[in-house]
């Protein structure tokens, strides 16, 4: 029994089949966040008086450079995946919908791209 009318065979119309692995990546990421939100507000917490010497030093530990780096990875990744489902659900114009999400693919990207660099640079302490 095919639940597709000809027309939408034709057309190609149908299940892209991205639905899983976009689900499951939003669940990866969220499960990643939860340990690493963890020592990120722990972080923040412990360096709320230290002062710009004293957080760089922190930086400067490697353990600390990767989860930081890992952090923003995850955030930006599970940021975009959930922005994009609110946008293709709720965002009807298609010119609209694609401006959207290249917009914010490209901004997440530079932001990501903006904290590692600045991340590596402190680590690196040039």
């Amino acid at each position: 029994m095919r639940l597709m009318s000809p027309l939408a065979r034709v057309l190609g119309l149908g299940s892209a089949m991205e639905g899983v692995t976009h689900w499951w990546w939003q669940r990866v990421t969220a499960i990643a966040l939860i340990p690493l939100g963890v020592w990120f507000v722990y972080s923040i917490l412990t360096l709320l008086s230290a002062n710009h010497d004293a957080a760089a030093a922190w930086l400067r530990s490697p353990v600390q450079t990767a989860l930081f780096i890992l952090f923003s990875g995850a955030m930006s990744w599970h940021a975009f995946l959930g922005l994009q489902v609110v946008i293709e659900d709720y965002v009807h114009a298609e010119w609209l919908k694609f401006t959207l999400l290249i917009g914010i693919k490209l901004v997440l990207i530079l932001l990501f791209t903006v904290t590692v660099l600045i991340t590596l640079r402190i680590f690196l302490n040039a």
